[in-house]
């Protein structure tokens, strides 16, 4: 089970890859960061999309989990259920005019407040296959 350097390396090899991060959205901080960052700074990033994660993660509407308001018809029985703790929110995309952000939070089996961001080059990045990556990467990621 790879750890956080090993998993921010094997996400800089998915194809448009310019940077990415493992951050902890209570606190802000990046546990562990690799390539370029936005605007230079991968603190004030990990700082910033931990605010946009917390955002969306308190959302009772963006974050709706069981009961008959659900679409998704989670039970309770299954991972995200009594015996796990899945996030509310899988992963949150951002896009803007030469890049894609991929948030993807972290499933633990304890209380994990933990997701990696991905930047991707917008003409070299395949968003559809980053997201796809990126939730293997976070399946197999071991915090310690």
């Amino acid at each position: 089970m790879p750890g956080i350097d090993e998993s921010l390396l094997e996400a800089m090899r998915l194809p448009g890859a310019r940077g990415a991060s493992v951050v902890d959205w209570i606190s802000g901080l990046a546990l562990g960061a690799v390539g370029d960052a936005p605007g230079g700074d991968a603190e004030a990033t990990a700082a910033e999309t931990a605010e946009l994660a917390r955002l969306a993660t308190e959302s009772g509407v963006l974050a709706l989990t069981g009961g008959d308001d659900d679409a998704g018809g989670t039970t309770g029985d299954g991972p995200g259920g009594p015996s796990g703790k899945e996030p509310p929110v899988q992963d949150l995309i951002i896009t803007n005019a030469d890049s894609y952000h991929l948030l993807r939070f972290v499933t633990t089996t304890f209380d994990s407040t933990v997701f990696v961001h991905l930047w991707l080059d917008r003409g070299e990045g395949n968003l559809a296959l980053a997201r796809i990556r990126l939730a293997e990467m976070a399946d197999r990621l071991v915090l310690g």
